[in-house]
């Protein structure tokens, strides 16, 4: 199943303490399972890193080639309070999905609803005629 969210695409933060940065997803995190106290599976959750939001700080241990101290590392945010920002109209936007068949393939593109423009494509298939 294709993200609507991927590693490289410019996303705004539309919930949370956070709210109003924009930032570039460094990470997608896919179905990362929580767990009661009794260790259950509770809800299945998916998380990006954006680049500048929600900072931790981490302490880090001196070793040979580096100093140790506290260092900034960005957390991780739920997929569903960031929205992307479209590349073409630069508005934050949701995500649709299309596919388009074209001289024996067919094409699956992620475009964006408030302009109807691509964003990129996703899988091209070669289409097998029954005939």
């Amino acid at each position: 199943m294709a993200s609507k969210i991927k590693t490289g695409d410019k996303v705004l933060v539309v919930r949370g303490k956070e709210k109003g940065k924009e930032g570039k997803v460094l990470r997608v995190f896919k179905k990362v399972k929580r767990r009661d106290k009794e260790g259950n599976p509770v809800y299945v959750r998916h998380f990006v890193v954006v680049e500048g939001v929600r900072l931790l700080k981490k302490t880090v241990r001196a070793e040979e080639n580096q100093q140790g101290g506290f260092v900034e590392v960005e957390g991780p945010i739920d997929i569903s309070n960031v929205m992307l920002i479209c590349p073409n109209c630069k508005k934050p936007t949701k995500v649709g999905f299309k596919i388009v068949e074209e001289k024996g393939l067919r094409r699956k593109y992620r475009y964006c609803k408030k302009c109807k423009e691509n964003i990129d494509l996703i899988s091209e298939k070669e289409v097998k005629d029954n005939g």
